[in-house]
């Protein structure tokens, strides 16, 4: 709980740029060191281009599956019912915001969440859970999300079924919107990807991104990355963000 007579942290007063589509924790965060949250997504949800078919056929078959994984907030409402259906089947998300809403949904605890809340991290959580068993395993996620997640699963052994669970397309912003923006955050690779496909390289003062993959993305396309989190998680990110605001000892 703040205090009137709490000393304003170096985010107090900033207008920090959130382009996820759901705020969540990382908005929370965010508001909680002082800052002025801008939230301005640049990817829209949309159904898949079969309408949800392929989605419906593979959780109509959930039963012949060990573990469920989802990747978003959005990918665990689409499966949530059907998780609540199978008891049976283990669930993995790959972030707290995500592990939440699948959750509530599904009416049980998550089995698998990485400290890290990146592709990598989670599939090195679920081998150390499985040691050396093979599992069977549902990925829900977006029609254009990358296939690392996937990649690494079936190179230790498992047996991988991917579904698109719903589509996105990308949403330009209004004009004035990112007016006097002082920070970017970025929590994903797609997140950058999505910035410069919206509005290219130009990029308020400071940017700051989750972690080296999403950095090496966003370098790539030709942003320049302020920093790096040194812990892969949202917690980190902010904890980044707010280094950058902070005023050096004199």
């Amino acid at each position: 709980m703040s205090s009137d007579n709490a000393t304003p942290g170096p985010l107090a007063g900033r207008r920090v740029l959130v382009t996820r589509g759901r705020l969540g924790e990382l908005g929370r965060m965010l508001g909680d060191r002082g800052a002025d949250v801008v939230h301005v997504p640049l990817i829209e949800t949309t159904d898949p281009d079969d309408g949800g078919a392929a989605l419906d056929v593979a959780l109509g078959n959930l039963a012949d599956h060990d573990w469920l994984i989802v990747t978003s907030a959005v990918g665990a409402e689409r499966v949530g019912a059907a998780a609540k259906q199978h008891p049976g089947v283990a669930l993995a998300a790959v972030g707290t915001t995500t592990a939440s809403v699948l959750a509530d949904l599904a009416g049980r605890p998550i089995d698998v969440v990485p400290d890290r809340q990146i592709a990598i991290e989670l599939a090195a959580a679920l081998n150390v859970r499985l040691r050396q068993e093979h599992v069977r395993i549902l990925l829900a996620q977006a029609d254009r999300a990358p296939d690392t997640l996937a990649d690494l699963l079936r190179a230790a052994g498992h047996d991988v079924t991917v579904v698109t669970a719903y589509s996105t397309r990308l949403r330009v912003p209004e004009p004035g919107q990112l007016d006097d923006i002082d920070a970017l955050v970025l929590a994903s690779g797609s997140a950058a990807a999505s910035w410069v496909a919206a509005l290219g390289t130009d990029a308020p003062p400071v940017v700051v991104a989750i972690g080296p993959t999403t950095a090496q993305v966003a370098q790539e396309l030709g942003l320049k990355v302020s920093a790096i989190a040194a812990e892969h998680s949202l917690a980190g990110l902010v904890d980044a963000l707010e280094s950058q605001f902070a005023v050096p000892p004199e």
